[in-house]
Protein backbone atom coordinates (compact mmCIF):
# COMPACT_ATOMS: atom_id res chain seq x y z
CA UNK A 1 0.00 0.00 0.00
CA UNK A 2 2.76 2.62 0.86
CA UNK A 3 4.48 1.89 -2.34
CA UNK A 4 1.06 2.44 -4.35
CA UNK A 5 0.54 5.66 -2.49
CA UNK A 6 4.25 6.96 -3.17
CA UNK A 7 3.55 6.11 -6.80
CA UNK A 8 0.11 7.88 -6.62
CA UNK A 9 2.30 10.86 -4.70
CA UNK A 10 5.07 11.12 -7.67
CA UNK A 11 2.22 10.69 -10.62
CA UNK A 12 0.75 13.52 -8.78
CA UNK A 13 3.52 15.55 -8.47
CA UNK A 14 4.93 14.80 -12.53
CA UNK A 15 1.69 16.02 -13.32
CA UNK A 16 1.81 19.48 -11.59
CA UNK A 17 5.17 20.13 -13.10
CA UNK A 18 3.62 19.09 -16.42
CA UNK A 19 1.16 21.16 -15.96
CA UNK A 20 3.14 24.35 -14.51
CA UNK A 21 5.46 23.78 -17.53
CA UNK A 22 2.53 24.16 -20.03
CA UNK A 23 1.76 27.46 -18.17
CA UNK A 24 5.28 28.53 -18.02
CA UNK A 25 5.10 28.01 -21.84
CA UNK A 26 1.95 29.75 -22.61
CA UNK A 27 2.78 32.77 -20.67
CA UNK A 28 6.13 33.06 -22.22
CA UNK A 29 4.92 32.40 -25.81
CA UNK A 30 2.11 34.87 -25.24
CA UNK A 31 4.70 37.63 -24.23
CA UNK A 32 6.86 37.07 -27.10
CA UNK A 33 4.04 36.44 -29.82
CA UNK A 34 2.86 40.07 -28.46
CA UNK A 35 5.91 41.33 -28.79
CA UNK A 36 6.47 40.43 -32.48
CA UNK A 37 2.57 41.47 -33.16
CA UNK A 38 3.50 45.17 -31.39
CA UNK A 39 6.65 45.21 -33.76
CA UNK A 40 4.42 44.61 -37.21
CA UNK A 41 2.14 46.95 -36.26
CA UNK A 42 4.53 49.86 -35.69
CA UNK A 43 6.59 49.29 -39.22
CA UNK A 44 3.39 50.12 -40.84
CA UNK A 45 2.85 52.78 -43.66
CA UNK A 46 0.51 54.70 -44.84
CA UNK A 47 -1.50 53.91 -47.69
CA UNK A 48 -1.39 56.90 -50.76
CA UNK A 49 -4.13 54.94 -52.89
CA UNK A 50 -6.92 53.70 -50.79
CA UNK A 51 -9.19 52.38 -53.98
CA UNK A 52 -8.37 50.10 -56.87
CA UNK A 53 -8.87 52.28 -60.56
CA UNK A 54 -9.29 49.74 -62.94
CA UNK A 55 -7.69 52.32 -65.33
CA UNK A 56 -4.39 51.02 -63.34
CA UNK A 57 -4.25 47.56 -65.23
CA UNK A 58 -4.09 49.46 -68.60
CA UNK A 59 -0.59 48.03 -70.28
CA UNK A 60 -0.91 44.89 -68.31
CA UNK A 61 -0.52 40.76 -69.85
CA UNK A 62 -4.00 40.29 -70.13
CA UNK A 63 -3.73 37.15 -68.10
CA UNK A 64 -2.80 39.87 -65.44
CA UNK A 65 -5.68 42.01 -66.18
CA UNK A 66 -8.01 39.37 -66.36
CA UNK A 67 -7.11 38.31 -62.83
CA UNK A 68 -7.74 41.07 -61.56
CA UNK A 69 -11.28 41.71 -62.94
CA UNK A 70 -11.95 38.70 -61.55
CA UNK A 71 -11.25 39.24 -58.21
CA UNK A 72 -11.78 42.89 -57.48
CA UNK A 73 -14.17 45.22 -58.61
CA UNK A 74 -13.54 49.24 -59.42
CA UNK A 75 -13.40 51.17 -56.76
CA UNK A 76 -13.03 48.02 -54.38
CA UNK A 77 -10.83 49.54 -51.74
CA UNK A 78 -6.95 48.72 -50.72
CA UNK A 79 -6.29 46.04 -48.01
CA UNK A 80 -4.38 47.80 -45.14
CA UNK A 81 -4.43 44.52 -43.36
CA UNK A 82 -5.55 41.26 -42.53
CA UNK A 83 -6.12 38.99 -39.74
CA UNK A 84 -5.85 35.37 -40.96
CA UNK A 85 -6.86 31.65 -38.85
CA UNK A 86 -5.65 28.51 -40.46
CA UNK A 87 -5.99 24.91 -39.71
CA UNK A 88 -4.58 21.91 -41.51
CA UNK A 89 -1.54 19.43 -41.49
CA UNK A 90 2.30 20.45 -41.74
CA UNK A 91 4.37 17.38 -42.94
CA UNK A 92 7.77 17.98 -40.25
CA UNK A 93 9.41 14.71 -42.32
CA UNK A 94 12.69 15.77 -44.27
CA UNK A 95 12.98 12.73 -46.35
CA UNK A 96 9.82 11.04 -45.57
CA UNK A 97 6.11 12.13 -44.67
CA UNK A 98 5.16 12.86 -41.14
CA UNK A 99 1.82 15.17 -41.55
CA UNK A 100 0.99 16.71 -38.47
CA UNK A 101 -1.89 18.45 -37.12
CA UNK A 102 -1.43 22.46 -36.78
CA UNK A 103 -4.06 25.62 -36.02
CA UNK A 104 -2.32 29.38 -36.49
CA UNK A 105 -3.56 33.14 -36.85
CA UNK A 106 -1.45 35.06 -38.61
CA UNK A 107 -1.50 39.20 -38.82
CA UNK A 108 -0.38 40.79 -42.20
CA UNK A 109 0.27 44.20 -43.21
CA UNK A 110 0.71 45.09 -46.66
CA UNK A 111 2.48 48.41 -46.12
CA UNK A 112 5.16 48.68 -45.49
CA UNK A 113 4.94 44.62 -46.27
CA UNK A 114 5.30 42.09 -43.19
CA UNK A 115 3.04 39.64 -41.64
CA UNK A 116 3.47 37.09 -38.52
CA UNK A 117 2.37 33.61 -38.64
CA UNK A 118 2.03 32.04 -34.85
CA UNK A 119 1.51 28.20 -35.21
CA UNK A 120 0.96 25.67 -32.66
CA UNK A 121 1.29 22.04 -34.00
CA UNK A 122 0.48 19.05 -32.00
CA UNK A 123 3.00 16.66 -31.91
CA UNK A 124 1.47 14.06 -29.60
CA UNK A 125 -1.18 14.40 -27.17
CA UNK A 126 -0.33 17.47 -24.46
CA UNK A 127 3.13 17.79 -26.52
CA UNK A 128 2.95 20.97 -28.58
CA UNK A 129 5.49 22.59 -30.97
CA UNK A 130 5.00 26.35 -31.14
CA UNK A 131 6.54 28.24 -33.91
CA UNK A 132 7.01 31.67 -35.19
CA UNK A 133 7.48 32.33 -38.86
CA UNK A 134 7.29 36.24 -39.82
CA UNK A 135 8.67 39.17 -41.50
CA UNK A 136 8.77 42.26 -39.79
CA UNK A 137 10.23 45.57 -41.01
CA UNK A 138 12.98 44.03 -43.41
CA UNK A 139 13.76 41.46 -40.92
CA UNK A 140 12.86 38.05 -41.34
CA UNK A 141 12.18 35.17 -38.44
CA UNK A 142 11.68 31.87 -37.94
CA UNK A 143 11.59 30.44 -33.99
CA UNK A 144 10.49 27.06 -32.98
CA UNK A 145 10.06 26.28 -29.08
CA UNK A 146 8.58 23.55 -27.71
CA UNK A 147 5.53 23.90 -25.81
CA UNK A 148 6.70 27.46 -25.64
CA UNK A 149 9.55 27.18 -23.43
CA UNK A 150 11.98 25.79 -24.95
CA UNK A 151 13.24 27.58 -28.46
CA UNK A 152 14.52 25.18 -30.74
CA UNK A 153 16.69 27.11 -32.72
CA UNK A 154 16.24 31.35 -34.01
CA UNK A 155 16.90 31.98 -37.20
CA UNK A 156 16.66 36.62 -37.51
CA UNK A 157 17.86 39.19 -39.86
CA UNK A 158 18.13 40.29 -43.03
CA UNK A 159 19.73 38.27 -46.28
CA UNK A 160 18.51 34.67 -47.16
CA UNK A 161 16.19 35.06 -43.94
CA UNK A 162 14.59 37.95 -44.83
CA UNK A 163 13.93 37.03 -48.70
CA UNK A 164 12.67 33.80 -48.05
CA UNK A 165 9.89 35.40 -45.35
CA UNK A 166 9.07 38.38 -48.18
CA UNK A 167 9.07 35.47 -50.26
CA UNK A 168 5.80 34.38 -48.11
CA UNK A 169 4.06 37.36 -48.18
CA UNK A 170 4.43 37.72 -51.71
CA UNK A 171 3.21 34.71 -52.50
CA UNK A 172 0.19 34.63 -50.16
CA UNK A 173 -1.11 37.75 -51.62
CA UNK A 174 -4.15 36.07 -53.06
CA UNK A 175 -5.61 36.57 -49.43
CA UNK A 176 -5.21 40.05 -49.90
CA UNK A 177 -5.12 40.68 -54.15
CA UNK A 178 -5.15 44.47 -53.88
CA UNK A 179 -1.42 44.35 -52.41
CA UNK A 180 -0.07 42.61 -56.03
CA UNK A 181 -1.35 45.93 -58.02
CA UNK A 182 0.78 48.06 -59.62
CA UNK A 183 -0.51 51.61 -57.87
CA UNK A 184 1.24 49.09 -54.63
CA UNK A 185 4.87 48.99 -56.46
CA UNK A 186 4.29 45.33 -57.98
CA UNK A 187 5.68 44.88 -61.78
CA UNK A 188 3.92 42.48 -64.21
CA UNK A 189 5.47 40.63 -67.16
CA UNK A 190 3.98 38.73 -69.73
CA UNK A 191 5.03 35.16 -69.60
CA UNK A 192 2.46 33.24 -71.89
CA UNK A 193 -1.41 33.26 -71.97
CA UNK A 194 -1.55 31.53 -68.40
CA UNK A 195 1.45 33.06 -66.84
CA UNK A 196 2.97 35.94 -65.87
CA UNK A 197 6.23 37.35 -63.91
CA UNK A 198 5.77 39.57 -60.74
CA UNK A 199 8.46 41.71 -59.29
CA UNK A 200 7.98 43.46 -55.79
CA UNK A 201 10.77 45.29 -53.57
CA UNK A 202 11.00 46.33 -50.25
CA UNK A 203 14.66 48.20 -48.86
CA UNK A 204 17.25 46.60 -50.27
CA UNK A 205 15.78 43.11 -50.87
CA UNK A 206 14.03 42.82 -54.52
CA UNK A 207 12.00 39.08 -55.82
CA UNK A 208 10.09 37.81 -58.74
CA UNK A 209 8.23 35.23 -58.56
CA UNK A 210 6.02 33.41 -61.09
CA UNK A 211 2.14 33.41 -61.14
CA UNK A 212 0.14 30.69 -62.87
CA UNK A 213 -3.81 31.70 -63.41
CA UNK A 214 -6.82 29.66 -64.31
CA UNK A 215 -8.78 29.71 -68.07
CA UNK A 216 -11.57 31.45 -65.66
CA UNK A 217 -9.15 34.32 -64.40
CA UNK A 218 -8.18 32.64 -60.73
CA UNK A 219 -4.80 32.46 -59.26
CA UNK A 220 -3.94 28.49 -59.44
CA UNK A 221 -0.43 28.91 -58.44
CA UNK A 222 3.02 30.83 -57.83
CA UNK A 223 6.39 29.73 -57.90
CA UNK A 224 9.87 30.62 -56.74
CA UNK A 225 13.24 29.29 -58.52
CA UNK A 226 14.79 29.11 -55.34
CA UNK A 227 13.98 29.27 -51.76
CA UNK A 228 16.05 27.88 -48.60
CA UNK A 229 15.42 24.97 -47.08
CA UNK A 230 17.12 23.22 -44.72
CA UNK A 231 18.44 19.63 -45.44
CA UNK A 232 20.83 17.50 -43.36
CA UNK A 233 21.56 21.13 -40.81
CA UNK A 234 22.28 22.94 -44.04
CA UNK A 235 20.18 25.51 -46.09
CA UNK A 236 19.86 24.62 -49.81
CA UNK A 237 17.86 26.59 -52.18
CA UNK A 238 15.20 24.57 -54.33
CA UNK A 239 12.30 26.14 -56.01
CA UNK A 240 9.06 26.22 -54.48
CA UNK A 241 5.24 26.29 -55.14
CA UNK A 242 2.31 27.20 -53.79
CA UNK A 243 -1.15 26.05 -55.09
CA UNK A 244 -4.41 28.04 -54.14
CA UNK A 245 -8.29 26.30 -54.17
CA UNK A 246 -11.95 26.57 -53.17
CA UNK A 247 -12.05 30.31 -54.38
CA UNK A 248 -14.59 32.44 -52.40
CA UNK A 249 -15.89 36.20 -52.20
CA UNK A 250 -14.52 37.77 -48.98
CA UNK A 251 -14.69 41.28 -48.17
CA UNK A 252 -15.73 41.61 -51.56
CA UNK A 253 -12.65 40.07 -53.13
CA UNK A 254 -12.21 36.19 -54.58
CA UNK A 255 -10.13 34.54 -52.40
CA UNK A 256 -8.76 30.72 -52.48
CA UNK A 257 -9.56 29.11 -48.75
CA UNK A 258 -7.53 26.04 -49.31
CA UNK A 259 -3.64 25.70 -50.27
CA UNK A 260 -0.94 23.45 -50.58
CA UNK A 261 2.89 24.86 -50.29
CA UNK A 262 5.23 22.04 -51.66
CA UNK A 263 9.26 21.70 -52.58
CA UNK A 264 10.21 21.13 -56.20
CA UNK A 265 12.99 18.68 -55.19
CA UNK A 266 15.02 16.64 -58.17
CA UNK A 267 13.50 13.24 -58.93
CA UNK A 268 16.14 11.16 -57.00
CA UNK A 269 15.40 12.80 -53.65
CA UNK A 270 11.21 12.03 -54.16
CA UNK A 271 10.75 15.01 -56.78
CA UNK A 272 7.22 17.18 -55.81
CA UNK A 273 7.15 17.14 -51.65
CA UNK A 274 4.14 19.02 -50.40
CA UNK A 275 4.65 20.17 -46.31
CA UNK A 276 1.81 22.86 -46.04
CA UNK A 277 -2.25 21.92 -46.39
CA UNK A 278 -3.83 24.40 -45.18
CA UNK A 279 -7.80 25.80 -44.66
CA UNK A 280 -8.74 29.28 -43.91
CA UNK A 281 -11.27 29.22 -40.91
CA UNK A 282 -11.22 32.93 -40.18
CA UNK A 283 -10.35 35.95 -42.57
CA UNK A 284 -11.23 39.86 -41.33
CA UNK A 285 -9.86 42.78 -43.51
CA UNK A 286 -8.85 46.35 -42.59
CA UNK A 287 -9.45 48.47 -45.73
CA UNK A 288 -6.85 51.60 -46.63
CA UNK A 289 -8.50 54.99 -45.39
CA UNK A 290 -7.53 58.22 -45.87
CA UNK A 291 -5.41 60.10 -42.47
Amino acid sequence: MTLMKTALVIVLLLALALAALVAFGRWRWDGLTQDVFARLEAARAEHKTITFDARELDGLPPVVQRYFRTVLRDGAPIVAAVSVDHAGHFNMGETTDRWIPFTSRQRVVTQRPGFVWDGDMRLLPGLSMRVHDAYVAGEGLLRPSLLGAFTLMELRGGGDVAQGELMRFFAEAAWYPTALLPSQGVQWTAVDDRSAKATMSDGPLTLTLSFAFTEDGLMESVRAEARGRTESGQIVMRPWEGRWFDFQESGGMRVPMRGEVAWLLPAELGGRKPYWRGMITSLRYELASRP
